[in-house]
This record gives C-alpha cells, structure tokens and sequence, in this order.
C-alpha cells in the first residue's frame, strides 16, 4: 500500500496562469459555501414572509444538504468522464440556476424546490475544487495553495451571519440570492477563460449500483439527523431512516470491494495516513460546527444581540481562520504535518472547552478574544489535516479521495448539529428543572415581595434565560470532546521506518 505517493504533477503551465486558474477555483467555491451560510440568519424572516412554518421552512436547508450530500459520489466519476473543467461549469451552472429561481419564489415549495436544484450544483464543488487544486498545482505548492482555498472553505460560514445580517436589515430576504448571482457568473467566466482543458482520459463505466447505494446512504442519514430533534430520534420514521442508512453502508462496501471503478473507493481506507486524516479533519470539523452553531444562538437568544452585531462579534473569528489558513499551508510545506497540528488542534481545543464558561453577562470582548484563538487553531490545523491524507493516496485517486473524504465530513458536521442540538434542549431542560425546584418557598415569598404581581412572569424568564445560558455552556463542553480526541492521532502520522526525522511529508 503506497502511503507517501503525493499528487499528479501539474500540466506545464506558467505559474501566471496556474495561480489565475486557481483564483477562477476559489471563486466559485466561497459564492456556494456563502449562499449557504447566508440563510440561517433568515429563517424567521421566510417564514413570516413565505407564511409558513418554522419546521417546514427548515427544508431550505434541510433541502440544500440533502441534494449535496447525495450528489457528491457522483464527482469523481464526472470529472474523469467528462474533465473537471466541464464538469465545474456545470455545477456552477446548475447551482446559479437554482440560487437564481430563489429570487422569484412565490411560497415556501417553490423556494425549498429551487434549494434542492442549488445543492445539486453546490454540492459538488467543493470536492471538485479541492482536486482541480491537485490537479494544477505544483507539489511543492501544495499546501499554500490548499491553505488560501480553505479561506472559502471556513472563512465564508463566518462571514455569512453579518452580511446576512444587513442584507435583511437594509432590503429583505431575495437580495440573500441576488447578492450571489453576478459572483456566479462571474466565476464561471472565469473558470471558462482560466481553466484549461484536461486532456481526455480512457472511457469508464458509470457504477449505477455504488451511486443508489451511496446517495440512499447519505441522503437517508442526512434526513434522520436533521429530523431527529423534531421528530424524536426514538420514533419510528428516523430509527427507519438510520436503519436504511446502516444496511446501505453495509451493501455499498460489500458491493464496492474490489470493483475497478468504484464510486466510492473503499480501498482508499486502507491507506491508514488518509484514514487518519479523515477522522482528524471530521473531528475538527464537528468541533467547527458546534461554534459555528451555538454561538449565534448565544448570542441572539441569551444576550439579545441583533443578527448585524452577531455577525460583527463573530467577525474577529471569520479573519483569523483567514489569515492563519495560507501561513499553515505554508508552513506545511516546510515542517509537516506534526508540529503544525498539534499545535492548532490544541489551541482549538482549549479555546472550545474554554466557552463552557459562558454566562448571560458574559462580555463580547471576551468572547470575541476567545472565538478569535479559536479561529487561528482551526485555520492553522483544518487544511494541513485534509492536505496529508490527500498526498498519500496515489495520483489517478486524488479525485476518489476528495470524494470520500468531503462526503464524510459533510456528514460528521451534520452529526455535529444534530447532536449538539439535542444536548443543548435536554441540558437546559434538566438545569431549567433543577433551578425551580432550588427556589424555596421564603425566597418565592421575598420575590413576591419584591417584584409584585408579575414576579412569576419575570422569575419564570430569568430561570429560563439561565437555564438556556447553562445548557448551551455544557454543549460547548461536549464539542470539544472530538477536538481533544484528535490529538492523539497525529502521532500517527509519524513514519514508523524512518523515525522521528520524517515527521515531514
């Protein structure tokens, strides 16, 4: 098993034109990832706007994930049948059209319809992206190039909140679509004009059976996970769905073991450095969603900060990643893998087990400061993780490999959310029970003294408020848990045969 074969060396291009084929890259990816991350922050607005319901308005992004988690195993067999070049107009193209039906929806149907359409282009280009970068760039190149296209990749869900924030705020929820329109457009002309044309590689046959067993896979647990809280994760309807999930993985590897051209390419797990590499990365990436997730949360629902000043509070965040992302590249390519992540994993973790502590009065500073070292650790760590695994799988791979591994770590942070979500309602369930059975009937009597006739009204929201406050603190706590956990493997990258010295990929 080759562990140390790195990427397909770049066509003979000069470093002009690579580098402007990778911006046209970049591009398309931050407009997919941005229109998404923009939404969140609208939700109560479509609803009001749509008439509709808060759980059914929910399938605008139930909806998007959905159609992207099961178009993905799709991409690997594309780009080889028709080059990366086509196929990333393409999904440009099928994502603009549908973010493009988004503005003229006429009721929550239409707009979730023209969603699912969005997230069949969107879905795959990220994967895509992430292997025309393998593609066209110099090994040695590599990681700082890897580092500058994490910036869409982690950089554009933090800056969603506060352009989504002004967008409603100044003009309403149709410019969230319109705003990603002429960037579309514009990173298809740029792709059209950058990107050359790979040269057209032998004739495979498409694995229809590895496709229906992968999408139902990914499509029926992504479904249970973003029903689960709704829905009750013990009723019939997501323990079917989590059942069908289970016995598909099941058929997908036995089906796809030793197949020549497989959708989803099992044999690429027994390269342990990409293994290792998909789990550290997921695990960072369920620890980066819980942030993500909760802190808006927090912030709105605790200490009542208006959706601009959220995304201004979260800002700090959304620029360390930014920063920190192309210097770890960098740096990757000079150290390795260890020293680089060590160091980011465990500034990350700290600074997310460090927001456990975060009360109603907790300062904006404080959290800003916080969320800002959290940032640096996951932009010094996230790509580097990903970047180690992708080097150690075999050239005609690369493509399988972004496949497998972008599809798994959609799927951790879909977990993530899932997870946390229910954490969150059964903690602040439990501490909301345990502050009003610790009032005793003297201090309900001083209150009612104090705060008169509505001192019930006003007691029941401060327990609330503390009880929220307190439940979203012990969820902070559990994600840092997958964080802490990744430590450990990194040590695993270290090459048994040539010791300590080959710490460097």
């Amino acid at each position: 098993m080759a562990d140390t074969v790195v990427a397909a060396a770049p066509p003979a291009d000069s470093p002009r034109e690579r580098w402007l084929a990778f911006i046209a890259i970049i591009l398309g990816a931050f407009v997919a990832i941005l229109n998404n991350s923009l939404i969140n922050v609208a939700i109560p607005q479509l609803t009001t706007d749509l008439g509709s319901t808060t759980s059914r308005i929910q399938w605008v992004i139930t909806g998007y994930t959905l159609a992207s988690g099961i178009i993905v195993p799709i991409t690997g067999f594309m780009e080889q049948r028709i080059g990366y070049k086509k196929f990333l107009i393409a999904a440009l193209s099928v994502f603009t059209l549908g973010t493009a039906f988004c503005i003229f929806a006429w009721s929550d149907s239409s707009l979730i319809a023209a969603r699912i359409l969005a997230g069949l282009g969107g879905g795959v280009i990220m994967p895509l992206s992430m292997t025309i970068v393998y593609k066209i760039m110099p090994r040695e190149q590599i990681g700082m190039a890897l580092g500058i296209w994490g910036v869409a990749a982690m950089a554009a869900p933090a800056i969603g909140p506060t352009l989504s924030g002004y967008l409603i705020e100044w003009f309403n929820w149709r410019f969230l679509f319109i705003v990603c329109i002429p960037v579309a457009l514009f990173a298809i002309l740029m792709v059209i004009v950058l990107i050359k044309e790979p040269p057209k590689g032998a004739r495979v046959k498409f694995d229809l059976a590895g496709f229906l067993l992968a999408a139902t896979c990914a499509g029926t647990l992504l479904y249970a996970l973003s029903s689960g809280s709704s829905d009750g994760w013990s009723s019939f309807k997501i323990v079917g769905l989590f059942f069908v999930a289970f016995w598909s993985l099941v058929f997908l590897i036995f089906v796809e073991s030793g197949k020549d051209n497989p959708v989803i390419d099992i044999s690429l797990f027994k390269n342990y450095k990409f293994t290792i590499s998909v789990i550290t990365s997921s695990f960072v990436m369920m620890g980066l969603y819980g942030g993500t997730f909760l802190s808006p949360l927090f912030l709105q629902n605790i200490q009542s900060v208006s959706p601009v000043h959220t995304g201004i509070i979260l800002l700090p965040q959304a620029i360390a990643m930014a920063v920190m992302m192309p210097i770890a590249g960098k740096l990757f390519d000079k150290i390795g893998i260890v020293p680089i992540a060590l160091f980011g994993l465990t500034l990350t973790s700290l600074m997310t087990y460090h927001l456990h502590t975060l009360t109603p009065d907790t300062s904006h500073l404080w959290l800003q400061v916080v969320l800002m070292f959290r940032g640096m650790g996951i932009g010094i760590c996230m790509m580097p993780l990903s970047t180690v695994g992708m080097n150690a799988v075999a050239p005609e791979k690369v493509g399988k490999a972004s496949t497998a591994s972008n599809l798994v770590r959609t799927i951790a942070g879909s977990m993530a959310i899932a997870i946390l979500t229910f954490l969150m309602q059964s903690r602040t369930a439990l501490h909301s029970q345990q502050i009003s059975e610790s009032i005793t009937l003297d201090g309900a009597q001083s209150l009612q003294s104090t705060l008169g006739s509505s001192w019930a009204t006003i007691t029941s929201g401060l327990i609330t408020l503390d009880a929220y406050s307190r439940g979203i603190a012990d969820t902070f706590l559990v994600s840092s848990i997958p964080l802490f956990c990744s430590i450990p493997f990194i040590f695993l990258f270290i090459s048994r045969r040539k010791g300590v010295k080959a710490i460097k990929e």
